[in-house]
């Protein structure tokens, strides 16, 4: 189970973004969080991902609270985790070739050259990706080709927990299927759970087992409703 208990975080200490905020994804559960533009939705997902540092609160980790955050976490809470955000080219190296993103995970594991070139060729497959647009670099492909290498990458590591955050805003309509049909093939094989962010009501509830929305989330909301 993950677990956010009492979160508060921002990038400004005064002024959170997130407010004494509780979430919980059962394991392989698919959750929703909707919310419009700048509500904090974003920073949340960074928090459960342990790429945030909270001010407040607890993020637990199938019984375990986080014990770090981004690099400073230990390995086996890190890579429990797949992440896709919703700008591919701000989260892609443009130096790096597309196999080279996806197999990013796997050489800072310290995983042999075989294997993790294996495991890009299987990804590649799922997810679309031809052994040409493979070679490319990132301003050498589409938004819509770079994010299905994201979506490898986050996969890579056979993560227990996804977290996609807006990743199918920028998107077509058949790249969105086929990327929600690749995480969906994903969880029905590995009982990963997933959280998916977003602002599109009738996609998460489409992909997702229940969707929460933000402001029942945030106390002074929820108390007023």
């Amino acid at each position: 189970m993950l677990e956010l208990r009492g979160i508060t975080a921002g990038y400004d200490p005064r002024d959170p973004v997130v407010r004494d905020v509780s979430l919980t994804v059962a394991d392989g559960e698919a959750v929703g969080l909707l919310g419009p533009s700048g509500c904090g939705k974003s920073t949340l997902a960074r928090v459960a991902a342990l790429l945030h540092r909270p001010t407040a609160g607890t993020v637990v980790i199938d019984g375990e609270p986080a014990r770090g955050w981004r690099h400073r976490a230990p390995r086996e809470q890190r890579t429990a985790f797949g992440v896709v955000f919703q700008q591919p080219r701000q989260s892609a190296d443009p130096r790096l070739r597309l196999r080279e993103v996806i197999a990013e995970p796997l050489r800072a594991a310290g995983r042999s050259r075989a294997e993790a070139a294996a495991r890009v060729d299987e990804l590649a497959a799922a997810v679309g990706l031809s052994e040409e647009l493979l070679a490319r670099r990132p301003h050498e492909v589409s938004d819509g080709q770079l994010q299905r290498a994201c979506l490898a990458r986050a996969l890579v590591p056979r993560p227990r927990w996804l977290i996609c955050d807006e990743m199918t805003a920028m998107l077509d309509a058949s790249t969105t299927a086929a990327l929600v049909a690749v995480v969906e093939d994903y969880r029905r094989e590995s009982g990963a759970g997933l959280l998916a962010v977003g602002h599109d009501a009738a996609l998460l509830d489409r992909w997702c087992d229940r969707t929460i929305r933000w402001d029942s989330l945030v106390p002074d909301t929820a108390d007023a409703s």
